[in-house]
């Protein structure tokens, strides 16, 4: 079971954003990817919005980094962590636009990209970029398909759809990898099954631990119906964590304690068939989150079942 996180800064929704994080800067953001880099993650990830509208800005704040130019700019300073867009709405967006984005980032970060797609939530982003909101299932479905053809091996990728329709143009570079691994979020149903018969993993949407053994069970009946093949990735997101006695209210939620007491505690997923865990540690600072960072890496993570630290390479398909 490996690990990962989401990036602090990039989005700042009011649900986890720690009060220091509004007057972080880039050069933090830059500590935080190299810390998590050295202490052996396995991904740093990036989220997705391009316009938040008035009436949810107040929860949802309208700090939201685009994900291809901020894990660009990370994968510069970083070597080996892989970078996920956890998740690109890929239905706002051409298919040939996102793979040029996307297989540009996996080109010069020597095939570090993990593309999470999901299909978005917030109706005016659609509406003012001419996408029909009521059918963006249908949409992140096609898109998918266009997706695996022109983030392919082929110069001149080919796709054939009701949405879109392309064949004969060409795009270089082309990704690093031979199959750039797709993972879809969402805990929905319809999400699940997309998941299940169009990705190559699966990212949850915050289930807790009691409903992902259903969701699993879900995934496992439904590639083994429809005889789909192939590595799959069942991810997990872990409740808020601290590294040691925290001598501050970390809140309710947030598992703390010894490296011993977390290990423990997050072994359980593994045990559900989870394969990566995303962490969120509670901080005051910068200094106390790569603090966090540092500890987990080093006395945590080998503590944790199979595999070695950061190592995603038995799950995902087309790893180097």
């Amino acid at each position: 079971m490996t690990y990962g996180m989401q990036l602090p800064i990039q989005s700042q929704s009011t649900l986890y954003t720690e009060p220091w994080e509004t007057s972080a800067t880039p050069a933090d953001l830059l500590d935080i990817a190299r810390t998590a880099d050295r202490a052996g993650f396995a991904y740093l990830a990036s989220c997705d919005h391009v316009a938040i509208p008035r009436r949810l800005a107040p929860a949802m704040s309208t700090v939201w980094y685009d994900p291809v130019a901020t894990l660009a700019h990370l994968a510069a300073v970083t070597e080996h962590v892989r970078l996920l867009s956890h998740v690109a709405v890929v239905g706002l967006r051409h298919p040939l636009v996102t793979a040029k984005q996307y297989a540009t980032l996996d080109h010069l970060s020597g095939g570090r990209l993990i593309l999470g797609v999901g299909a978005g939530h917030v109706q005016e982003e659609f509406e003012v970029l001419g996408v029909d909101f009521e059918r963006r299932g249908a949409v992140l479905d096609e898109t998918i398909d266009a997706l695996r053809a022109a983030l392919g091996p082929d110069e001149f990728p080919e796709h054939h759809g009701k949405l879109y329709d392309f064949e004969g143009l060409g795009q270089q570079p082309r990704p690093a990898q031979e199959r750039v691994p797709l993972w879809v979020g969402g805990s929905s149903p319809a999400a699940v099954r997309r998941a299940a018969l169009k990705g190559d993993g699966w990212l949850p949407q915050g289930d807790p631990r009691d409903r992902l053994p259903d969701q699993i069970a879900r995934i496992r009946r439904l590639r083994e119906e429809a005889d789909v093949q192939g590595p799959f990735t069942i991810g997990a997101i872990t409740e808020p964590l601290y590294v040691g006695e925290p001598g501050w209210d970390v809140g309710r939620r947030t598992i703390s304690g010894s490296p011993e007491a977390l290990a423990e505690s997050l072994r359980a997923y593994g045990a559900m068939g989870v394969d990566q865990i995303q962490v969120r540690f509670r901080s005051r600072s910068l200094a106390e989150l790569t603090d966090q960072i540092r500890q987990f890496g080093e006395e945590v993570g080998p503590l944790l079942e199979s595999g070695s630290k950061g190592d995603l390479s038995d799950s995902l398909p087309g790893s180097h």
